[in-house]
């Protein structure tokens, strides 16, 4: 097993750097650094960046500076320039030929309490060092916000508070520099699995756009239903690699999608989210892909889930910058606190990888391989958010508010 040496590092590393010596830059200034786009970024970080040390917390005006010329929260340990205007990330594509990643979170990215998947990205994704450099090289970043996160603060009455969110999914999708979605990557997944995500993604984009515009559809559709294919054939592998005594037999898939005379029913399968398993009224027609998804689904309990997560436990390691921003947020912080904080949110983080993978990205295979799968990005992101992680933009209460639900407080303790 790998071991992430950075576990053992002594608590005296993480230090703060004195007050003095954190840059003092005004509000004016960051907002030209901001908008010198990543240029800008570069420049403070030339300017700034010897007050950025390893093992070593950076001031607050310090990282305030950063996090408002990166739109995002943490960014002395990620050192990314998100756009929050999609129309300039996708001028920023055009310019230099890269394909979007764009991430739709709830709340907002640049922001302490945005939605747990964001908190979870800046941590054990965008703080990584080879993963960011890969977002950083690879793609052109841009996030938007879904809706305000539900919050909820905990008042014991004597002084002390437990502020956290509740509920909210993010994904990260992959957009052409025309904004058009070409691949979805849902939920949390580990550093190494997003990494190979993305490598996935960008392969794919660039055999994409030489393709002419005429079958871009089609070529789009063939990509992903290999894909499905290919996601069913791994599940069906790792529970024999699990032990399951009677794995299950898939049918041979067609070598192409179905053809736009198949209904779109067809390609819909029951949904179960990471955390939460809800039953989704969708229409069943007995087709191989839907067929095989059920057989594979009937087999794999709770128990048998963590039987697979084992696989990917190496795959979510937490490297060293990682690890340092997790102690910067503990409240004691000592390493034993962080050694079992670590070991649990990578069992966590594994988990999540291979429900997200197999359940919620081979839905949006589907998805993308029916015949009507150029939808923008907001048709598609709103299938996701109502269909996939069914917290629809018309329920203003994201199912926390349930309908004849009785909880015996005046007005359903609801306060406008």
């Amino acid at each position: 097993m790998i071991r992430s040496v950075a576990l053992a590092l002594p608590l005296s590393l993480l230090v703060v750097i004195p007050q003095a010596q954190a840059a003092k830059i005004t509000p004016q200034q960051q907002h030209q650094y901001r908008q010198a786009g990543t240029a800008g970024l570069d420049r403070f970080l030339a300017q700034y960046g010897n007050q950025l040390k390893p093992g070593q917390l950076p001031t607050p005006a310090m990282r305030s500076a950063l996090d408002a010329i990166c739109q995002q929260r943490d960014c002395h340990a990620s050192k990314l320039y998100w756009y929050t205007d999609l129309d300039q990330a996708k001028a920023a594509a055009k310019k230099h030929g890269k394909p979007i990643l764009s991430l739709r979170l709830l709340g907002n990215l640049d922001e302490e309490l945005s939605c747990a998947n964001s908190r979870f990205f800046r941590l054990a994704l965008y703080a990584n060092q080879a993963v960011s450099t890969q977002m950083r090289e690879q793609f052109i970043l841009h996030w938007s916000s879904e809706r305000p996160v539900p919050k909820v603060t905990i008042d014991f009455g004597n002084g002390r508070k437990l502020e956290r969110t509740v509920t909210g999914n993010s994904i990260h999708y992959v957009l052409d520099a025309q904004g058009r979605p070409i691949e979805a990557i849902p939920g949390l997944y580990g550093p190494q699995a997003f990494a190979n995500q993305l490598t996935q993604a960008k392969q794919f984009y660039q055999k994409f756009q030489t393709v002419p515009a005429a079958q871009q559809s089609q070529a789009l559709r063939q990509y992903h239903y290999d894909r499905y294919a290919k996601v069913q054939q791994q599940w069906a592998t790792a529970l024999a690699a699990a032990g399951i005594k009677t794995p299950p037999k898939l049918m041979d898939l067609p070598n192409q999608p179905p053809t736009a005379s198949a209904p779109s029913a067809a390609m819909a399968a029951p949904i179960a989210m990471t955390k939460m398993v809800v039953e989704s009224p969708l229409v069943r027609i007995m087709t191989p892909a839907t067929a095989n998804r059920g057989r594979l689904e009937r087999v794999t309990d709770e128990s048998t889930w963590r039987k697979l997560a084992r696989r990917y436990r190496n795959a979510s390691k937490l490297d060293a910058n990682s690890l340092m921003l997790m102690r910067s947020k503990l409240a004691k912080q000592n390493s034993s606190r962080l050694r079992l904080t670590a070991r649990q949110f990578e069992r966590s983080m594994a988990l999540d990888t291979v429900r997200n993978e197999y359940q919620l990205h081979s839905q949006l295979h589907q998805w993308f391989s029916e015949q009507q799968n150029m939808a923008s990005f907001e048709q598609l992101n709103q299938r996701v958010y109502s269909q996939l992680f069914l917290t629809p933009a018309n329920d203003p209460w994201l199912g926390l508010s349930p309908t004849g639900a009785f909880a015996a407080i005046e007005g359903d303790g609801i306060v406008r």
